[in-house]
């Protein structure tokens, strides 16, 4: 959310103006979020393809219904599942549920998938045990929890809320360590 913060300081954020928008300057605004060498193009070319195929109007790619608009992001090159969530999430206040490093690894961890599951089953773990209207909030923070305390090094078991709930088989060791 910090890159998304910092882009909407420096640009209004509508399709026109990223569309035209130079790439370094939007790199240079999306830095807080990590990965901005690769973030800054897609947003550019996604606001162009808004531009050109939906008239300008984001709400009218949000608006349709959750699937499609996922099929429709996903066909945009450089947009994966994960992208098309935040998208879908962020931009259009929709219940997908965005998937990263750390919403991985926690679900992991508590068992609600295997650990060889991909994107899309981690996605419909949490989707199944989230209620729609509670899946940003929930997602938000998930993320902070990820980053905190169930971190991938280190993680800080003796301060985790869920530790007697959690069924990580290694958690002892760093309860045990702190």
């Amino acid at each position: 959310m910090k890159g998304f913060e910092s882009l909407r300081r420096r640009f209004e954020i509508v399709p026109d103006v990223l569309a035209e928008a130079n790439v370094e300057d939007i790199r240079d605004s999306i830095k807080p979020s990590g990965l901005y060498n690769s973030k800054a193009p897609r947003i550019k070319d996604l606001a162009r393809i808004i531009q050109e195929e939906y008239g300008g109007d984001v709400n009218t790619l949000s608006r349709l219904p959750l699937e499609m608009a996922r099929e429709r992001l996903l066909k945009i090159p450089g947009i994966g599942f994960k992208t098309a969530d935040v998208f879908l999430s962020v931009v259009g206040g929709r219940d997908s549920f965005p998937v990263d490093t750390h919403i991985s690894r926690i679900a992991k961890r508590w068992n609600m998938v295997k650990g060889n599951a991909a994107y899309e089953q981690i996605r419909l773990a949490f989707e199944a045990a989230i209620p729609p209207e509670k899946r940003q909030s929930a997602h938000l923070s998930l993320i902070e929890f990820g980053r905190q305390i169930c971190r991938a090094r280190q993680p800080q078991c003796a301060a985790c809320p869920v530790y007697e709930e959690c069924e990580w088989e290694r958690k002892a060791d760093f309860k045990a360590a702190a």
